[in-house]
């Protein structure tokens, strides 16, 4: 046990160290990726190792660089300063943005992470990454089903309705709205002479369980409703 101890937080760089620590990296980040890969995110299991192993053996670059060259010349922190900016650029490719809505973040700061646990780990601090690991999981796992009850997901969608004539109650669709906890953020109407048609639109935020059907059948009870449509505002 003292042998191991000592490969993943001696100062030393050598073979033992090396494989130890990358070992540890791989479990480590692993674990990380498979709690994303078993959501279907856009960087899973493979990916989170990959970047971690990466990150650690850079680290391991940074200490060795100075041991092989002698004494005090150069800095162990200037590779490990490129890896955090680098990491950046995957991080950004992690989420999309469909509408006004934005998907991955989650995904794209465990990607972050484990570039960082991949470094601490490389550098010999591998009780501070396994404290930092035991916690994320703990938070990746156990906070989402606190999170959907406190913080309930919500969308920017845009719904229009388009109604019979030029008249549009706007107080019986947004007390509708209410009532299914539908935030409105903008609202805007047009009216189509030839068709007869008013339409209004509003820029507003659904909850991700909102049960539509019932949604639009108190809707059409708002007026002479031709049609309803909630969609992405591209």
């Amino acid at each position: 046990m003292d042998s191991i101890a000592t490969w993943l937080g001696g100062p030393i760089i050598d073979f033992h160290s090396a494989l130890a620590r990358l070992l540890f990296s791989l479990f480590a980040c692993g674990l990380v990726g498979l709690e994303r890969e078993m959501r279907r995110q856009t960087a899973g299991w493979r990916t989170h190792i990959i970047i971690g192993l990466g990150a650690t053996l850079l680290m391991l670059l940074s200490i060795w660089l100075p041991q092989s060259v002698g004494g005090d010349k150069g800095d162990p922190g200037r590779i490990a300063a490129q890896v955090v900016s680098g990491i950046g650029f995957l991080g950004a490719g992690a989420f999309i943005k469909i509408g006004n809505n934005v998907k991955g973040l989650t995904t794209a700061a465990t990607i972050w992470f484990v570039a960082g646990l991949g470094l601490s780990i490389g550098a010999g601090m591998w009780q501070a990454a396994l404290i930092t690991l035991v916690l994320a999981l703990l938070v990746l796992t156990f906070l989402e089903p606190l999170e959907k009850k406190w913080f309930p997901t919500e969308r920017l969608k845009l719904l229009q309705i388009w109604y019979e004539g030029s008249s549009v109650d706007r107080k019986a669709v947004f007390e509708t709205l209410r009532a299914f906890r539908i935030h409105v953020q903008s609202v805007d109407a047009s009216l189509t002479v030839q068709k007869k048609q008013t339409r209004l639109s509003a820029l507003v935020k659904v909850p991700i369980a909102v049960d539509l059907d019932t949604l639009f059948t108190d809707l059409r009870k708002t007026g002479k409703v031709a049609k309803i449509r909630l969609h992405e505002n591209y």
